[in-house]
């Protein structure tokens, strides 16, 4: 009997050992293909990334990977940019929501670590196609000092470690990652449309018209003045596009003025009741409609002139077709001299 308990004994201890080894090898094989992983509700309120103050000091460049692009934010001499922009000057808010925005990440509640979820939270991995964003701090010798895939759903910002499946929701908050161009600071002039006076239009024919009104008229109310104020307007709405085309200057993506190929297509000088004129020169390039732009310094306008000129200077900036055609009219197709009739087919846009 004594043998028999024996046997039976080393027999489950037997099978007791080889599921406990079979258990070490499925949770190390999960570990490793990062699918199961418990979770640690013990990183509830610790930093996101410790110590990112320092690693933020140090940082070289800040890498974005998307499914559809990757952007690289570099340091220079001036400032941060963003590569491939020739060095055009980035949004200072936006880098120091982004760097702030990284030290302060704590870590709130685990969520799914289901890999087929990843997408529905914003954390699938870009790399793979996912819709995630990845973000990686380089240092000074080119080493990824921190990195996370982040993603948002409706109000809430998910985290999760890259190579790792187990997503966390987080406290804080990160800039919109999803465009490179957003970036830019292109924020070159805000004018109201109240403060236009006047606006003078040299089209590419060479011929020229100068509009305005009075303070406080109405957007409709801009007409031909000296030397052409026996004009007679195409239609009393034709004004309004082309005399307020700088208060709705929005920007798309910039180049240096240097690389134009083109001549400028007319010119458009915008007047400020208080002194501030602002003259735009137009071209058509294979690559998109461009401006650049010139503020002449005058009276009370004089602080807004050197804002403007000092992030204008040296730069081409890409606009709209539809803006683009504002800022150059035939004068024809705005008003013309008493008694004579438009010429046939005349365009709204001269090249």
């Amino acid at each position: 009997m004594t043998v028999l308990r024996n046997q039976q004994r080393t027999f489950r201890i037997r099978i007791m050992g080889a599921v406990a080894g079979a258990l070490v090898l499925i949770a190390l094989a999960s570990e490793l293909m990062g699918g199961t992983a418990t979770p640690r509700g013990d990183l509830q309120g610790e930093p996101v990334l410790p110590g990112f103050a320092e690693t933020r000091a140090e940082a070289s460049q800040i890498r974005i990977t998307l499914a559809d692009e990757t952007y690289t934010l570099f340091a220079a001499p001036g400032g941060w940019r963003l590569e491939g922009s020739d060095g055009y000057p980035i949004r200072a808010d936006r880098l120091s929501e982004l760097a702030g925005g990284l030290e302060t990440l704590v870590w709130d509640a685990p969520r799914t670590r289901d890999p087929a979820k990843m997408n529905a939270i914003g954390l699938g991995d870009p790399r793979e196609g996912g819709n995630g964003a990845l973000v990686e701090v380089i240092g000074p010798e080119g080493e990824v000092s921190a990195a996370l895939l982040t993603g948002r759903k409706d109000e809430h910002i998910y985290v999760r470690r890259p190579g790792e499946m187990q997503a966390y929701k987080v406290t804080g908050s990160l800039p919109p990652l999803y465009t490179a161009e957003a970036w830019l600071d292109l924020d070159i002039i805000d004018l109201n449309a109240d403060a236009v006076s006047a606006v003078r239009l040299i089209d590419a024919s060479g011929a020229s018209l100068f509009l305005q009104r009075t303070i406080g008229a109405s957007d409709r109310a801009f007409r031909p003045a000296p030397p052409q104020e026996d004009y007679e307007l195409v239609n009393r709405l034709v004004t309004t596009g082309p005399a307020l085309a700088l208060t709705r200057f929005q920007p798309v993506g910039v180049k240096p003025a240097s690389s134009l190929k083109t001549r400028p297509i007319g010119r458009h000088i915008t007047q400020t009741h208080d002194g501030l004129d602002v003259d735009v020169r137009p071209y058509r390039e294979a690559d998109g409609y461009f401006v650049t732009l010139r503020a002449i310094e005058a009276g009370e306008g004089a602080h807004r002139g050197g804002a403007i000129n000092e992030r204008a200077n040296g730069w081409a900036f890409q606009i709209s077709e539809v803006d683009w055609m504002d800022f150059t009219p035939l004068i024809e197709s705005i008003a013309r001299p008493p008694g004579e009739s438009p010429a046939p087919g005349a365009a709204i846009t001269g090249e």
